[in-house]
């Protein structure tokens, strides 16, 4: 074999050496930086499960417990930026080799908050990022929760503002969409428990309950007869009543007779008396504590909301009725009832009856607790 070919081979093994030695470098360099850094036991956080509050506090935008990261990705950061941050956090080797993922494909990040399990590689953490899989918060609104509540446990879940939920809950393009022909969307939330994620748009907020609550009612009405064909303001008076019921009701069984009540008394002129809706006055508009009891210049507030001064139906829904009290606005107990007071606070139980004489033994008046 001639010598020029033999220096040529030797040349050519050498840089087939050199680049294999170049590729494992690089290649375990990217391994290495790729990788998760081992955290000390004050990097990891508390020694014990802390339960997750909103918003974040850490300056980092993020919060380590245990095993566990919660991330907060801001509108319009860069990918170096938050890079920079767990780097300074421990949670990732280099936050150039960070960056250098991103620019390697056009997948961008989702501002959100996230919820990543430790240790993770940073392509694992990548991942998540523009997945959009956001940390989801489970909220819980009770049966006869007003707007102004709702409002409340949003914004303390960090999801919105209690200021964007009321002006989104009384949005006519949403009462359109509905065909509300209320001025809020009260009384057609639906009760229940939801996830959101943090920082979610107000709006949306209402759409979601919204829809649960038409589907609720769908549900409700292939349970019993309901007439199909409601006009908007047949429905709404409907949820009216099954507002009312709800906040009055302790009891499954009596949800459809204080319908029936209500009923009985719409029919022939009477004011309904509600109690409840006394109390939305007081707590709702006028912004003062819950009573325990009311009294009669309680039942004397002039508002159109107080049913005991003004006939027919108040302007609006007063709660989030639930199921029990829509199936009693839709198939009220058929009685000539015409009174109901309650008579053991403990249970809830209500006295019925026929007469005003009968109705004024029951004593003193209670309304429902918060």
């Amino acid at each position: 074999m001639p010598k020029a070919i033999r220096i040529f081979f030797k040349l050519l093994s050498v840089i087939i050496a050199l680049a294999l030695i170049a590729c494992t470098l690089v290649l375990g360099g990217m391994a290495y930086f790729n990788s998760a850094p081992q955290m000390d036991a004050a990097q990891q956080g508390t020694s014990s499960p802390v339960p997750f509050q909103a918003p974040l506090v850490s300056d980092l935008g993020l919060r380590l417990e245990d095993d566990v990261m919660y991330l907060e990705v801001r509108s319009g950061e860069t990918a170096f930026s938050v890079g920079g941050r767990l780097e300074n956090a421990g949670v990732i080797r280099n936050r150039y080799f960070w960056y250098l993922l991103f620019r390697l494909d056009n997948e961008h990040m989702k501002a959100g908050t996230y919820r990543i399990e430790l240790p993770a590689s940073q392509m694992k953490i990548r991942s998540i990022l523009t997945s959009g899989e956001q940390l989801q918060i489970a909220v819980t609104f009770p049966e006869g929760v007003t707007l102004k509540k709702i409002a409340g446990i949003l914004e303390d879940a960090g999801i919105c503002s209690a200021e964007d939920f009321l002006a989104a809950a009384a949005s006519r393009e949403i009462l359109d969409i509905y065909n509300v022909p209320g001025s809020t969307m009260e009384g057609y939330l639906y009760p229940d428990t939801y996830l959101f994620p943090l920082g979610f748009p107000a709006s949306r907020v209402v759409i979601a309950m919204a829809d649960n609550f038409y589907r609720r009612l769908e549900e409700i009405e292939r349970e019993i007869s309901v007439p199909t064909g409601l006009s908007a303001d047949e429905l709404n008076r409907r949820v009216i009543i099954a507002s009312i019921v709800e906040r009055e009701y302790r009891i499954a069984e009596e949800a459809a007779l204080m319908a029936g009540v209500f009923f009985n008394r719409l029919r022939i002129g009477m004011a309904l008396q509600s109690c409840a809706t006394v109390e939305y006055i007081i707590t709702e508009i006028q912004g003062r504590p819950h009573p325990q009891v009311l009294y009669n210049r309680d039942l004397e507030i002039r508002n159109p909301y107080n049913t005991y001064i003004m006939p027919g139906l108040p302007p609006g829904p007063i709660s989030a009725p639930g199921k029990i009290a829509l199936k009693a606005a839709f198939q009220p107990a058929s009685t000539n009832y015409l009174y109901f007071r309650l008579v053991d606070p403990s249970s809830g139980q209500h006295y019925f009856s026929r007469t005003l004489d009968d109705h004024i033994r029951a004593g003193i008046l209670y309304v429902k607790g918060r």
